[in-house]
């Protein structure tokens, strides 16, 4: 890829239903750690920049990737995935190109899909593009809302009414954004949720209110965008770990 790209990926959660004392992003799948998988997945964007944003237990990640080029950003206290995102803002408050965000813990995510995702953003000429998939069970997951079939807003399990409950389209936490254009609107976001967090999906009405091109890029396979949140679900997530 031609376009300048910078990728953060989310890796400062504890898991605490994991019920274990090490980061969340360190359990493993086929012997190899969550945040080990989604890098491994990264080298073929070949990005400019590469950073891992920090929290609980931040040394011991630090270690866990000592052999790898990458930057750290510290997430002191976890509030939300925008919380997270804007403490890489002195490693990019100068950047120019685009900054794919990913989730440590999505460990079945390929390089081709990224690729993709990534392709159509750069093609279409959009300032933000979000990863979808459309699955048997939404029960959870954040929904995709369209209108006539372009992207409208993603709506939370907790705040979708009926109607919205029935969509099987997801939101896969995965985005390219402008990277100016995602720090310059970032700090808008307001946590008027019942988590009292800052979500990076909260900047997407955000960016369509001021007339910017928000595309979604759906995709085959469920598998690929899901995490693990209990070590029942890590075991699923071996079933289909390559």
């Amino acid at each position: 890829m031609k376009n300048k790209l910078s990728i953060i990926v989310l890796a400062a959660g504890k898991g605490t239903r994991m019920q274990s004392d090490i980061p969340k992003v360190l359990h493993m799948v086929n012997n190899k750690s969550m945040i080990k998988h989604v890098l491994s997945q990264t080298d073929e964007l070949n990005p400019e920049k590469l950073i891992v944003v920090i929290g609980y237990e931040a040394q011991q990640l630090k270690n866990h990737l000592s052999g790898y080029n990458i930057s750290f950003a510290l997430q002191e206290e976890q509030h939300g995935t925008a919380h997270a995102v804007i403490q890489c803002a002195n490693n990019l408050n100068k950047f120019k190109g685009n900054t794919l965000v990913l989730s440590g813990d999505v460990p079945l995510i390929t390089s081709k899909t990224l690729q993709s995702l990534y392709k159509m953003h750069i093609d279409q000429n959009a300032h933000a593009t979000i990863l979808s998939a459309k699955v048997e069970n939404p029960y959870g997951y954040g929904r995709i809302v369209r209108n006539n079939n372009n992207f409208n807003s993603i709506v939370e399990e907790k705040d979708a009414n009926e109607v919205q409950k029935e969509i099987n389209e997801i939101n896969g936490g995965i985005y390219i954004f402008d990277n100016e254009i995602l720090f310059n609107n970032i700090n808008e976001i307001n946590n008027n949720n019942n988590q009292s967090e800052y979500y990076l999906p909260d900047i997407m009405p955000i960016l369509i209110r001021k007339k910017y091109k928000v595309l979604v890029h759906q995709i085959n396979d469920e598998n690929e965008i899901k995490g693990a949140n209990t070590y029942e679900q890590l075991k699923e997530l071996e079933n289909y770990a390559k």
